[in-house]
């Protein structure tokens, strides 16, 4: 811990000759290297601590501690006006409106756990063991005194209340902030206001927007206005000018227009298009109702969703649904509105470049240094390979009542004859080159037994075995902290491909009926391989027609000339 003592009276006649003034110097306390040229026109109030090298310029500040090198610089007040936790055990009523799902949050917190908070309600339990590791938490971490961390830059604010500031953070220009945390390295710009919330390490919020009980996690981005209430952002998420209530945003949540509106719903690895809504109208018995857009989901422009409703992981929603669909079954469709009703084309989206696309993006576009939220990038994995199994099962079990039908209703949606064949084929496809992609990763040990049903934990693939085993230890006091908690997410992690490749491995036995040889296991790979290749050479085709010079309309727009169009079109689309 750094070393205080109080101002010399030489020095605190310097610092008066500077224009500061102080409410009683000695509750200024100063580091041994103290010069008076560290504090200049500025006012003092309660127990202040000026670190090493720091500076304070033209601001007022009441009970803080301001960290070794950290510059304060045009704030109106930085104050910490009682004892406070700084956001830390603040419940934000995430997913569901009325609070039914409400998460405490603090400065250390991870998707997976927030998942556990939110979703497993059903465990009162293990959910009162929760709240009370995070209230122990705030308890511990309160204070009388804020804190500026070290080489921490707070310049151009108005009102800073009740907030703890990390390491090599900047807060620049921002309007209020309130009883919150803001990380190492966190960036917190001009106009913004903010109210019982944590913003975490790297997290950038900035141009007007507007946070009230929120946690913006690592590495995400709140910009141009943007307005969020009661929601949860996780790593990398990045939303720009639309609004956000009660919302569990997972990790990669993306929304970049002034029209979309997200409302009471859980989303990861997600994109809103223009003028997208997911909204909760139905307000017979208040607004109770969620959405769940599993893994991959996009809405294009003009999409609609009326809660309650479910879709399968990469699912592509175009179109306006009301009628409470429950597509889970089916990842990679699209999901269509067709003369006012919903229409499914299940494993439809493994023909689109985009998903694949989508899927190369994310780890490439991971800025997080800490990397505190587990995240799986696999696209082969159990429990899309699991979806899929189940989905071919439903799909010949609707062809099976009635052979010719022309269409079939799946739980409020409707599949085309001719779209569920294509489906089932899509599917096996992928099945094919699934197991065959895990099959060649990890090793076969009965240590690592991936056996029976996987669960997407914000963004986390995981037994659900291994999840209930994490939740009786919470309920059985074994994991007291939520640091215990996490860590027992991240072994698993660590493990991931040997439990991966167990799965595998008795899925493929299952389908054999019989324990498979190591032959067995080449040729699994080997079929896995093909049948990658075959579906990225569809995909690839499919890349090829949007990079087409079919889709050179509008290019070269004030030449005559064909070839000039070429160039022109080539030059922008960087196709040359």
């Amino acid at each position: 811990m750094p070393q205080y003592r109080n101002m010399t009276p030489a020095e605190t006649a310097a610092v008066e000759a500077l224009g500061s003034s102080a409410e009683a110097w000695p509750q200024v306390r100063v580091s041994d290297d103290f010069t008076p040229s560290q504090l200049v026109q500025s006012h003092l109030e309660g127990t202040v601590e000026i670190g090493s090298g720091a500076r304070i310029v033209r601001s007022r500040i009441r009970n803080y501690r301001i960290g070794e090198g950290a510059l304060v610089e045009g704030v109106t007040a930085l104050e910490c006006r009682r004892r406070s936790t700084f956001g830390n055990g603040v419940g934000v009523a995430t997913m569901n409106e009325c609070g039914g799902r409400t998460v405490k949050i603090f400065d250390g917190l991870t998707a997976q756990t927030a998942y556990l908070m939110a979703v497993y309600r059903h465990r009162p339990k293990t959910m009162a063991a929760l709240e009370a590791m995070v209230d122990a938490y705030a308890e511990a971490n309160a204070s009388e005194m804020g804190s500026v961390g070290a080489k921490s830059r707070i310049v151009g604010a108005k009102f800073i209340r009740e907030v703890r500031i990390g390491d090599n953070a900047v807060v620049d220009g921002a309007s209020l902030l309130e009883n919150g945390t803001v990380g190492d390295g966190a960036h917190i710009g001009v106009d913004v206001k903010a109210y019982d919330f944590i913003a975490a390490q790297g997290a950038h919020i900035d141009n007007g927007s507007i946070v009230e009980r929120c946690f913006v996690g690592e590495s995400c981005r709140l910009d141009k206005a943007f307005t969020a209430a009661e929601s949860l952002f996780f790593a990398n998420s990045h939303c720009e000018n639309g609004e956000a209530a009660s919302i569990f945003a997972g990790p990669y949540t993306v929304s970049h227009h002034k029209s979309s509106l997200l409302i009471a719903g859980m989303f990861s690895f997600f994109n809103a298009g223009s003028g997208s809504n997911q909204s909760n109208h139905l307000f017979k018995s208040g607004a109770v109702h969620q959405a769940v857009h599993l893994r991959g989901c996009k809405f294009a422009s003009g999409a609609y969703i009326m809660s309650p409703a479910l879709e399968g992981a990469f699912t592509m929603i175009m179109g306006h649904h009301s009628f409470h669909h429950d597509t889970s079954v089916f990842p990679y469709s699209y999901l269509i509105e067709k003369e006012g009703r919903t229409v499914l084309m299940p494993g439809a989206n493994l023909t689109s470049y985009g998903a694949v696309r989508d899927i190369e993006k994310w780890p490439a576009r991971d800025r997080r240094t800490h990397k505190r939220d587990v995240i799986n990038f696999e696209e082969y994995n159990p429990y899309i390979t699991e979806a899929m199994l189940k989905a071919v099962d439903t799909l010949h079990t609707l062809a099976g009542e009635d052979p010719d039908a022309p269409s079939y209703v799946y739980r409020k949606a409707v599949i085309r004859a001719a779209a569920l064949k294509r489906g089932i084929g899509l599917y096996n496809k992928f099945i094919v080159a699934a197991l065959g992609a895990m099959l060649d990763r990890g090793e076969s040990t009965e240590r690592y037994d991936g056996s029976g049903r996987w669960l997407d934990i914000a963004g986390q693939y995981i037994t659900k075995r291994a999840v209930e085993a994490i939740l009786d230890a919470v309920d059985c006091g074994e994991l007291t902290t939520p640091g215990q908690v996490d860590n027992r997410f991240r072994v698993f992690f660590v493990h991931y491909d040997d439990y991966a490749h167990s799965w595998a491995e008795q899925i493929y036995a299952s389908l054999l009926g019989r324990t498979p040889t190591v032959a067995d296991i080449g040729d699994a790979i080997a079929a896995g391989r093909n049948a990658h290749a075959a579906m990225r050479r569809t995909t690839d085709a499919d890349r090829d027609r949007d990079c087409s010079l079919d889709m050179a309309v509008s290019y070269g727009l004030d030449s005559d000339d064909e070839a000039e169009m070429r160039d022109d079109y080539y030059s922008v689309r960087g196709l040359k």
